[in-house]
């Protein structure tokens, strides 16, 4: 069995029962006990896990429910957003047919924006408003409004979403795993977000460094199913994932 693929069923055993030993790992998967001391400090290292003695137990510290609101992300790491943005921006082209999911990442391309043969459809009010306000060709799908994040979300937003095929597009994420993919508190949001990236010839996720190894209750796309773009490597596991891009 490959490493990648042994150390994800580790993980998944680790979902099921939240501690394993190794000496059950070795048995389970018929390999050496070095082999299953190496998969567990690489998990380790990652993050996804934490190493006791004789095994491992489920890492409960990076799993996050709490959802802040948007005045208060768009303080946090003002910076790095504004870069992505920025580079995410550079990425549209002539008669693009954009999808632009809410949130505070997301929302730092707008300023950035410039090729206006583009159009945009949006689930995000403010996103809406401020590339109507810049001059784009903007469409604000509709449904019900979730006031903490200002997103469209709802039955009749996944409704409208499947009608439509985009070139590309921009999302935002709450948590960002190899083994948890991407992930966010809300059901609702997430089916919208999972709807809009299988309707997306290249999709994009916008996140700084903070959200690796997060993981919230949800999640809406696996970690390769999306090109990452982020302002920083967040450790070594990950500079042979040829999807993530560091601008």
């Amino acid at each position: 069995m490959l490493t990648e693929k042994r150390q994800e069923e580790i993980l998944k055993l680790l979902d099921a029962k939240g501690s394993v030993t190794v000496q059950e790992l070795t048995e389970y998967f018929q390999a050496s006990e070095s082999t299953i001391r190496r998969d567990l400090n690489g998990l380790a290292k990652r993050g996804e896990l934490v190493k006791v003695f004789g095994g491992a137990v489920q890492n409960d510290k990076k799993l996050t429910t709490r959802e802040e609101t948007v005045s208060l992300r768009m303080e946090l790491h003002r910076e790095e957003k504004l870069r992505i943005g920025k580079y995410a921006a550079a990425l549209i082209e002539p008669e693009d047919f954009i999808y632009l999911d809410a949130g505070t990442t997301t929302g730092s391309m707008i300023p950035y924006l410039t090729e206006h043969s583009a159009s945009f459809v949006t689930n995000a009010v403010s996103h809406a408003l401020l590339l109507a306000e810049n001059g784009f060709q903007v469409i604000l799908i509709g449904g019900e409004l979730k006031s903490s994040t200002e997103a469209i979300v709802g039955n009749e937003a996944f409704v409208t979403l499947q009608k439509y095929h985009f070139t590309k597009g921009f999302f935002g994420t709450n948590g960002i795993s190899r083994h948890s993919g991407f992930t966010t508190p809300d059901i609702n949001e997430a089916m919208i977000k999972e709807c809009a990236i299988r309707h997306t010839r290249r999709p994009y996720v916008l996140c700084d460094h903070s959200k690796f190894q997060q993981t919230t209750p949800v999640c809406f796309g696996e970690f390769t199913s999306a090109r990452v773009l982020s302002d920083r490597m967040p450790d070594e596991s990950y500079q042979d994932c040829q999807n993530l891009i560091i601008v």
